[in-house]
């Protein structure tokens, strides 16, 4: 994948564009988390119910610095064990995180990406971006770019050309209060 694409791929972002573009185990969708506009227009895409919420990736820890303000230091050091890596963490929200992204829930789902692809993305993004499958609600999670094209047509701004990690599935999420697995991974 060109450094230059990235580029292009976070200007589409930073543009309220939606774009497609390779995790850890699937294609995934992204868009700016902060534009209510390219989040409702990712939902519309996917089909998906608005208050099932949505997985932001990032670079890093730091990039979520705003979302884990308040947390106790025992359960960011357990973040920072964990990360980078396939482990989304169901977070308390601090009031930070947009309404379309915590769905109906009074938390946030967060994962640092551990693929390459998406960590250069984000920091070419200059944050976390959205992160949830590149498929219609219910229908099979793509693994492959003219799979995304065809379930959800040219609904989406830009393809950003690269390989899938080596997952085989997608990320384990687990509420990191509970410590409960809501999927594994």
């Amino acid at each position: 994948m060109s450094a230059l694409k990235v580029k292009f791929a976070a200007e589409v972002l930073r543009a309220g564009g939606v774009i497609a573009y390779p995790t850890e185990a699937v294609w995934g969708l992204g868009c700016d988390p902060d534009n209510s506009a390219a989040v409702s227009r990712l939902l519309a895409l996917k089909q998906r119910d608005p208050a099932k919420g949505l997985i932001l990736v990032a670079a890093d820890i730091a990039q979520f610095s705003p979302y884990l303000k308040g947390l106790p230091e025992q359960q960011l050091s357990r973040l920072s064990n964990a990360w980078p890596g396939p482990y989304t963490f169901i977070v308390p929200d601090n009031g930070y995180a947009p309404p379309l992204i915590k769905g109906h829930f009074s938390s946030v789902a967060l994962r640092v990406s551990a693929n390459k692809q998406v960590a250069d993305l984000c920091r070419a993004f200059g944050g976390p971006i959205v992160s949830t499958s590149a498929n219609l609600a219910g229908q099979p999670t793509p693994k492959w770019p003219w799979l995304v094209q065809q379930q959800l047509g040219q609904g989406f701004d830009f393809i950003l050309p690269g390989c899938l990690g080596r997952s085989a599935k997608p990320s384990e999420i687990r509420d990191l209060i509970t410590d409960k697995v809501i999927r594994s991974g």
